[in-house]
């Protein structure tokens, strides 16, 4: 079997898991080379034991640590490089990136690259050792085994997919690369700097890893939201079809989503709800909507998410880290947008106006914040139904079904209270409106950019159109670069250039 291998200067300084156990990535004697099928003949793994406290690990500290790459970085890439947001603060790594002007010494950029692949060899561990330790441990179930390698290919999958749609053709680990040692240097070194691998081989991993997880992964549960189910793996399958890539299959697109949508899902009533909270000192946030589908969880105010001080307060304790300037402040043309189509609903729940210390783009008495994140104890909602919804309406308009492509729509809009949309008439008019719902659905969740990328063409660019218009209409936006398909994806930092030199920086850099 072909074994894949990267190594990042953040896999050589960071444990995998909070176990107290050699990291797989350290040069140390402990490493032996694991394949994905377990091929190997040792491993510092070897109980039923140590294979559960890596999976509650995935939950309980890899998935946890989503705040600042996943989540705070991740909104720079899709609302502040698009329309919906500007950068919030003078910070030079996101100012760039609202400019257009990254390059590779970006610290934020390095950073993303580093833990997306570290979260890749945290899931190998689970993935690359479960088998061969079922064998020799009967404690170790079947069913346990099963669904453990189940959750960590869907968190793996879901990190290569966002390689993918930042950097394109990605590094792909999987396999655990032995110890370089002074006896087997010349062998192993080679091994440890190897080129990116074509999208195309990606997304077919992709695939062929999600549609072995759909069959073991545990099933929706209504009172946890925060495991890697069935359902996720589906909306993730819905996902990679979309995308613009040789994989691309509407028919699988809607197929998935159908699924998804009979799995016991709903629209939560109230859109504010999906961020609501409770006031006063024993309230809570709201967790396990009807609506969700993963999210990622934090249940005590003690010990909560620290990521609600890069947009606004936290609710439960208001002039906690309230003396700087906010990220990803929402933006006078998303603000419109709202205003336009009569949405006060959508506004109101996505963005808040308070007063503040600072006027980088609004008055200090009257500013603009981001409000999908209102508490330390607020979930990260990663996926949810509607998202579906409105995926499962460009499915149908790019197979030329506008009716139930606006129905999809109208679902969404009915439950904020708006009238529907008439049925299209063509295809780009289906994909306009669908892409102008999306906004405003999905405001701050991490779609924007990506979703206009995943519709531009050279006949019809629309984050061209979009990105370019920006700072012309409103002087709060930094200038921009234009933007051209090359600068759809990051560029590779330059600590990974120097690091391997068979890496290849993308196109415009």
């Amino acid at each position: 079997m072909k074994k894949i291998y990267i190594l990042t200067a953040v896999a050589l300084a960071l444990t995998a898991c909070t176990l107290d156990l050699v990291p797989i990535t350290s040069y140390n004697e402990l490493n032996v080379e694991v394949s994905e099928e377990g091929e190997g003949s040792s491993s510092q793994y070897t109980t039923r034991s140590q294979m559960e406290g890596l999976r509650n690990s995935l939950y309980n500290s890899w998935v946890k640590d989503i705040q600042e790459m996943g989540l705070e970085d991740w909104l720079v890439y899709s609302e502040t490089r698009a329309d919906n947001a500007y950068c919030g603060t003078s910070t030079p790594e996101i100012m760039s990136l609202e400019g257009n002007k990254q390059d590779g010494s970006n610290k934020n950029i390095a950073r993303d690259w580093n833990w997306y692949q570290n979260q890749v060899s945290n899931s190998n561990q689970i993935i690359c050792n479960i088998d061969r330790i079922a064998e020799s441990d009967p404690t170790l179930t079947a069913a346990e085994r099963d669904q453990w390698k189940a959750e960590a290919l869907i968190w793996r999958a879901f990190c290569f997919f966002r390689l993918s749609l930042l950097w394109g053709d990605a590094p792909m680990v999987l396999s655990i690369p032995p110890a370089i040692t002074a006896a087997n240097v010349e062998e192993v070194y080679p091994l440890y700097f190897p080129d990116r691998v074509p999208l195309e081989k990606v997304y077919a991993k992709l695939v062929e890893d999600l549609t072995w997880a759909v069959q073991y992964a545990p099933k929706v549960n209504s009172a946890n939201k925060m495991l890697m189910s069935d359902a996720f793996a589906k909306g993730l399958l819905a996902r990679v079809y979309a995308e613009n890539t040789p994989f691309r299959d509407w028919t699988k697109v809607a197929q998935y989503c159908s699924e998804v949508e009979k799995m016991g899902f709903e629209l939560e009533p109230n859109y504010a709800d999906l961020w609501g909270y409770e006031e006063g000192e024993s309230g809570d946030a709201k967790r396990n909507s009807i609506e969700s589908i993963f999210e990622v969880q934090w249940t005590s105010k003690s010990s909560g998410n620290w990521v609600y001080m890069m947009y606004h307060r936290n609710a439960y304790d208001p002039d906690a880290s309230y003396s700087w300037a906010k990220w990803t402040t929402p933006s006078r043309n998303l603000i419109k947008a709202y205003q336009d189509e009569g949405d006060v609903v959508r506004m109101n729940a996505s963005i808040i106006w308070d007063k503040c210390s600072w006027s980088n783009y609004y008055d200090s008495d009257n500013y603009a914040f981001m409000h999908k994140m209102p508490t330390n104890v607020s979930s990260i909602l990663v996926m949810r139904l509607a998202e579906i919804y409105l995926l499962h309406a460009e499915a149908l308009a790019c197979t030329n079904d506008f009716k139930g492509a606006a129905d999809y729509v109208n679902l969404v809009r009915d439950r904020v209270g708006l009238a529907g949309i008439p049925t299209p008439t063509s295809q780009d008019e289906a994909i306009d409106a669908i892409l102008k719902e999306r906004r405003l659905e999905l405001a701050f969740e991490g779609f924007r950019f990506f979703d206009l990328v995943r519709h531009s063409t050279p006949e019809n660019d629309r984050i061209k159109k979009v990105h370019d218009a920006m700072n012309a209409e409103d002087a709060f936006w930094q200038s921009r670069i234009p933007m051209d398909p090359t600068h759809y994806l990051l560029p590779v930092p330059s600590e990974a250039l120097n690091n391997n030199p068979n890496l290849e920086q993308n196109p415009g850099y």
